[in-house]
């Protein structure tokens, strides 16, 4: 990605790829990487569209200075996110481009001040409101929580496009390739799209709930986010998974996500993962949330209806990796679940009724499968069975759910 690409008529990506950067928001791995997209609409008004990480702001300028030669202006500059990773290079465009003037909403312009002390130069948009580039006509809409208080969304009316921030992307760089169906291996970018959404956006799915209606009501051909390829063919398609994620539809098919010190709760876990797929459960996934950052387990409990945790019990509560899964789900708010616990102790117990504690807590955003098995010390035949019994119930209630749509 060398140079800015054509996107549609007079519309340019000038976006970096960023290879340095190990955890995104330094929570989340960043194995492939991760790009930073902006877009330069040339017209009458030359307009940006949002901006990249400070750390990649040299190579982002030189592509604006290709299209716009080193004497052009820069009009505007559109901020659809102001979150660092896109608002980093903005002090360094206000030296480069002095006459430019900022657009965003009133709580945009309340972070642009906090950020960057920034309070001059600036055009206050609210929803639906359009501001005409010379010729080529762009119309705000404001999505609020997804996933920061100032989120919006742009559309270029004209080319069809909609430039939707975080919405719709993706973790993973950009390998050479800028648009979605050019993709070679499309299925690995679908997961790292599910990932980000799970990780980033996902605790706001009501609120992209309440953006989705507004969006469907444009004629949208392409998608542009700030993160991941643009999507110019498919846009339904994209479009329709981002709503079954944040309306919490999952997939049949079940996670078990364990730990285990000395091997029981591991025995536990293998009798588990072997009754359900005597039962016929095709898909399955087991993380061991020692060796398993916990973005992928998300994005893996995210897809799929079933999730099975299995935890031994650590100074009376759940191992503390295993709990942290727990607490991240909480956070997440995830919904429409099936849970099954199993665990075992030694000389205290308590880990597993803090897993049935959190079920029972969710008022049904998370429901229980029984039975919850807990070994004392090693697993017994009595607890084996039990195990054999929670897969093959997870299975039945996974194929009565479906059974149900």
């Amino acid at each position: 990605m060398d140079q800015a690409i054509a996107v549609a008529d007079d519309v340019f990506w000038v976006g970096v790829n960023d290879r340095q950067t190990d955890l995104f928001e330094n929570l989340w791995p960043l194995a492939q990487g991760i790009s930073y997209n902006a877009y330069l609409i040339r017209a009458a008004k030359n307009v940006l569209i949002d901006s990249v990480k400070a750390l990649t702001q040299e190579e982002h300028f030189r592509r604006i200075a290709e299209l716009l030669g080193q004497d052009g202006t820069l009009d505007y500059l559109v901020i659809n996110h102001i979150e660092p990773d896109h608002s980093g290079a903005i002090p360094w465009l206000r030296r480069q481009y002095p006459a430019m003037q900022i657009v965003g909403n009133a709580k945009t312009l309340d972070f642009l001040q906090g950020f960057y002390g920034i309070t001059d130069n600036i055009v206050k948009v609210g929803e639906n409101e359009v501001l005409d580039a010379g010729g080529l006509r762009l119309r705000f809409v404001l999505t609020p929580m997804v996933h920061w208080p100032e989120t919006m969304m742009t559309y270029l009316e004209e080319r069809k496009i909609l430039f939707s921030g975080d919405a719709f992307g993706s973790f993973g760089a950009l390998n050479g390739v800028l648009f979605a169906d050019q993709l070679k291996d499309r299925e690995a970018y679908l997961s790292e799209t599910l990932r980000y959404f799970a990780n980033v956006i996902g605790r706001y799915s009501d609120m992209l709930q309440q953006a989705l209606p507004r969006i469907s009501a444009l004629a949208v051909d392409t998608v542009a986010p700030t993160h991941g390829p643009v999507w110019r063919r498919e846009v339904e398609q994209l479009i329709s998974l981002h709503d079954r994620w944040s309306r919490h539809e999952a997939e049949p098919g079940v996670v078990i996500a364990y730990a285990s010190m000395y091997g029981h709760t591991l025995q536990l876990m293998e009798a588990v993962a072997e009754s359900l797929n005597r039962s016929g459960v095709s898909r399955i996934v087991v993380h061991d949330v020692v060796r398993s950052h916990p973005s992928y387990i998300l994005r893996d409990i995210w897809r799929y209806r079933g999730l099975i945790l299995g935890t031994p019990t650590y100074n009376m509560r759940p191992f503390p990796l295993v709990e942290d899964l727990v607490n991240l789900l909480d956070n997440k708010r995830m919904k429409n679940r099936l849970l099954g616990v199993f665990g075992s102790y030694g000389w205290s117990g308590g880990g597993v009724k803090q897993l049935t504690d959190f079920a029972a807590a969710s008022r049904g955003r998370w429901q229980l499968v029984e039975p919850v098995v807990e070994a004392h010390c090693a697993a017994g035949a009595e607890d084996l069975a039990g195990a054999a019994e929670l897969g093959a119930n997870m299975a039945r209630l996974l194929g009565a759910a479906e059974s149900l749509k």
